[in-house]
């Protein structure tokens, strides 16, 4: 693989940070700032409303300014917010943090994404997306868990400050590691439009919003679970992020070669095995050894679900691929979005700790028949088509107008 992609990966390791730890957060921030936990909930919403606005605005604004240079000024705009979100004096301006830090996410996997696909060989591309993404995850293994610990130590502002370091690591890396891209041929934003009001385009956008909206329905109260539910310390939350984010880069690591060889029964598979699943950890929250065990299988099945998602829409706008990309992690986080509001409301009013799950499985069940909806039509051709030529190509190296690595 490229050394191209470890830059975009510690660029993605940075942004599943920042990310995901405000879930391991959220009761030092409320006591911090004297709110309930479902009210600091609202933060993850935040960010995740940062990413659905800033998504298809970058993306657009970047259309025509070279992928390496847009995914450096994604990067500075990224670490902006991380440092706004760390000196915030109170929960409002807060909010504005996490939403600027948000606003870039979108495109920089939208950029990024087409970036890692065109460093590779036909056939190759998901694996090569997978391995962005594992960023990601690995985040969840290293990432969170440290910054949780750091928080719960030297206050909550501090994690911010060292994402914001990351963040400046990231752009380094980008600025050694990844060479310079000739734009193709852009048709302008009103075309790249067009392409994603494909019905197989808008159907797996839905796709990605119900299904996800599941696992971030759980994971956005999983702290919480694990304390109240579960009868762990709170120094023990760490480590069961840890154990969720292992979980993650399992997926996602499976989700790469599964994705290039059948990514529609991966999809399926990964979404009605998300809703069994979340099912029973409601009924197995109190059981510590199920109840960890489960948590290790709902991150593994949660992410399996990114990377077919992800491809399928891509193809299906082929002739608008980053906007489709970036538009796909929009809807990513319009499920995180969502499913940390949903949880937040079921346990205000008083449904239990672990209703989020319920309410979770229902979504993951609703992504999937939207899904099996998404099976005929030109998009699917296209992507059949896409993937047979994959197929043929497996063992050919492809031609790529890319220059040598600048520095």
């Amino acid at each position: 693989m490229p050394l191209a992609l470890l830059a975009l990966a510690v660029a993605a390791f940075g942004i599943g940070t920042t990310e995901f730890v405000m879930m391991g957060l959220l009761p030092n921030v409320a006591d911090d700032l004297q709110i309930s936990v479902p009210t600091a909930g609202y933060l993850v919403s935040a960010y995740a409303l940062g990413v659905v606005i800033g998504a298809p605005l970058l993306t657009a604004f970047g259309a025509r300014v070279p992928r390496k240079r847009m995914l450096l000024f994604l990067m500075a705009l990224f670490t902006a917010g991380n440092l706004a979100t760390a000196f915030a004096p109170g929960f409002p301006t807060l909010v504005a943090g996490r939403m600027l830090a948000g606003l870039p996410h979108g495109a920089f996997f939208g950029v990024g994404a087409v970036v890692a696909a065109r460093l590779v060989r036909e056939g190759r591309a998901a694996r090569a997306v997978a391995m962005m993404f594992l960023g990601l995850t690995v985040a969840n293994i290293v990432g969170v868990p440290a910054a949780t610990a750091l928080g719960q130590h030297l206050g909550w502002r501090a994690t911010f400050l060292v994402v914001s370091a990351i963040g400046l690591v990231a752009m380094a890396a980008l600025a050694a590691l990844v060479p310079r891209l000739p734009l193709e041929h852009q048709g302008g934003v009103r075309h790249e439009i067009r392409a994603l009001a494909n019905r197989q385009v808008l159907l797996g956008l839905l796709t990605a919003v119900f299904g996800f909206a599941g696992i971030f329905a759980f994971y956005s109260y999983l702290s919480s679970m694990m304390t109240k539910v579960t009868g762990l310390a709170e120094g023990s939350v760490t480590l069961v992020l840890a154990l969720f984010g292992i979980g993650m880069t399992l997926g996602t690591l499976i989700a790469g070669p599964l994705t290039d060889r059948a990514p529609r029964p991966t999809l399926y598979v990964a979404l009605g095995t998300l809703g069994v699943l979340l099912t029973a950890f409601h009924f197995a929250a109190d059981v510590t050894w199920l109840a960890l065990v489960l948590v290790l299988l709902l991150g593994a099945v949660g992410f399996l679900i990114t990377t077919p998602v992800q491809m399928l829409v891509m193809r299906g706008a082929s002739e608008a691929p980053t906007l489709a990309s970036a538009s796909n992690q929009a809807a990513f986080n319009l499920a995180n979005a969502g499913g940390a509001w949903i949880g937040g409301v079921v346990i205000a009013l008083g449904w239990g700790w672990t209703s989020p799950t319920l309410v979770g499985a229902v979504l993951a069940l609703v992504g999937l028949g939207i899904a099996l909806c998404n099976r005929g039509g030109t998009g699917s051709r296209v992507i059949a088509r896409a993937e047979g030529e994959s197929a043929e190509a497996e063992s050919a190296p492809r031609e790529r107008p890319v220059s040598a690595p600048s520095h």
